[in-house]
């Protein structure tokens, strides 16, 4: 896994700390140049009360995002000040999060860094910068040879500036922030590795590697395991592959817990489509599409690490798409776990197929509450771009909680509907239902067909997050380019506060 920043809190005074750079946040004001954030002063005083002055002189206006950097000249013991733009408002925790992820993506390369963004004794604003920093420093190098300093090395060391007050318990605050960055770590790393050295086996040997030392139970289903079993929907997604697909189990249980919550995550390796073979640009990033899978084990792994009093069942329904002459073919009909059959017309649309075996597993445990993360359709991303995902289910509160946890760490959720006159567009005239339906409506479509394997009585809650899963475009705040670890900090943040 990628090296997370070793980050720590300190109150001492800013301008005499021994770092590379100083992070500051600056204030953009619609009337004149920028203002310095609370916090600086004491880097100010040190620079005669000249750094807005000197930031404002090189184009810095404070907008949101926009990172400036000054030279000390021997004013400071830190060799360089950043100043980040906090916007024109009260900068809210997002804010914080992501001008604080900026500063550290570009400070990449530096042994030490020390930041003044947090001020006053609230836990909001130290775990949000405290985050942000850790999610920024970020860097996938491990197939980099001749072109490595094309990406420098994440930060090594970071120190947060807090008042002496506060300091008493920030280091708890923040030594959360690190376990839940290393679980987005992991999911980034997972989702970033190509095809060829992550097969099904591969990614269900991580999962055994990740949960190593902790308190979390692993069992793996290998494809003989998979046909006793009955799981016709992993079978038949695999069938096409070289590399044959998994199921893996991992369980967290608590002894004060008193509710059982299941999650089910997507794991198909590659995505070619199958014989619906994609276009050849629209698997350029289908290495992603086992994100679902990758933000479950992730999530298990900060859940085994922070110890929250609710029991935990977590599956990745892991395969290859592959087309062959093994492959399942359109108008092919397959036996799902559970006995109920579906007939498949697209090969494309397999993710339901294997979250649907998956699903019926996890409802034999009788869990109080079902959520599946899945890469499941490229509607998601026509409905709500790339950075927000879709959250569905069978119970509105549930769907709320959902987004609400989202919201508190930044992650951006939308609630979506799942309307049942877009069930009949699954009927088949073969079989009990058809893996695809109305092709408008696609996201909610596919919703509806995953319904059908909830058990009755499990409440149940689908995150779409085909589009958040994987940046396309250029880094920006504490996200990278390629995987981007979404929906980790909405699980954990949901499972350690359970009610």
């Amino acid at each position: 896994m990628a090296d997370v920043t070793d980050l720590t809190v300190t109150s001492a005074d800013p301008a005499t700390l021994d770092v590379d750079a100083l992070v500051v946040g600056l204030v953009q004001r619609p009337d004149g140049p920028p203002a310095l954030a609370a916090g600086a002063a004491a880097v100010d005083a040190a620079l005669d009360g000249q750094l807005a002055a000197a930031a404002a002189a090189v184009g810095a206006t404070g907008a949101a995002g926009e990172v400036t950097r000054l030279a000390t000249l021997g004013r400071l013991t830190a060799r360089t000040v950043v100043a980040v733009g906090l916007g024109a408002g009260p900068a809210d925790a997002e804010t914080l999060r992501r001008a604080a992820g900026a500063a550290a993506r570009e400070l990449a390369g530096s042994a030490s860094v020390a930041t003044t963004l947090v001020t006053g004794d609230d836990e909001g604003p130290l775990r949000a910068v405290a985050e942000g920093l850790l999610l920024g420093a970020y860097a996938f190098r491990r197939y980099r040879t001749v072109s490595g300093e094309r990406v420098r090395p994440a930060v090594e060391r970071a120190l947060v500036v807090v008042d002496s007050e506060a300091a008493k318990g920030a280091q708890q605050v923040v030594d959360r922030a690190r376990v839940v960055a290393e679980a987005v770590h992991l999911c980034r790393d997972l989702v970033n590795t190509p095809p060829s050295d992550l097969h099904p086996a591969d990614l269900a040997a991580a999962a055994l590697s990740a949960c190593e030392g902790l308190d979390l139970e692993v069992e793996v289903l290998d494809e003989r395991a998979l046909r006793d079993g009955g799981y016709g929907g992993i079978l038949g997604v695999g069938a096409g592959a070289e590399h044959p697909p998994r199921l893996v189990r991992i369980a967290y249980r608590h002894p004060d817990a008193t509710a059982h919550v299941a999650l089910v995550g997507k794991g198909i390796t590659f995505d070619s489509g199958g014989l619906s073979i994609k276009p050849a640009a629209s698997m350029e990033w289908m290495k992603s599409d086992m994100g679902g899978a990758a933000a479950v084990l992730s999530t298990l792994t900060a859940v085994g690490r922070l110890g929250p009093a609710v029991n935990v069942t977590g599956y990745l329904a892991i395969a290859e798409n592959m087309p062959s002459g093994t492959a399942i073919r359109p108008s092919d009909v397959l036996t799902m776990r559970g006995g109920r059959t579906v007939e498949v017309l697209n090969t494309d649309a397999e993710g339901r197929l294997v979250m649907a075996d998956a699903i019926v597993r996890a409802c034999e445990e009788s869990p109080d509450a079902l959520l599946d993360v899945a890469t499941l359709t490229g509607a998601q991303l026509v409905a709500l771009g790339s950075l927000t995902f879709g959250v569905m289910g069978n119970d509105d509160a549930l769907r709320a909680a959902v987004v609400d946890a989202a919201g508190r760490t930044g992650e951006q959720a939308w609630p979506m509907p799942l309307p049942k006159e877009l069930r009949s567009s699954l009927d088949s005239d073969v079989a009990d239902i058809k893996n695809t339906g109305d092709r408008y409506g696609g996201m909610l479509v596919a919703g509806l067909f995953l319904q059908d394997f909830v058990a009755e009585g499990v409440r149940w809650a689908h995150l779409d997050i085909a589009g958040p899963a994987f940046n396309q475009g250029k880094a920006f705040g504490y996200t990278p380019r390629g995987g981007t670890g979404a929906a980790v900090r909405t699980l954990v943040e949901l499972l350690t506060s359970w009610q």
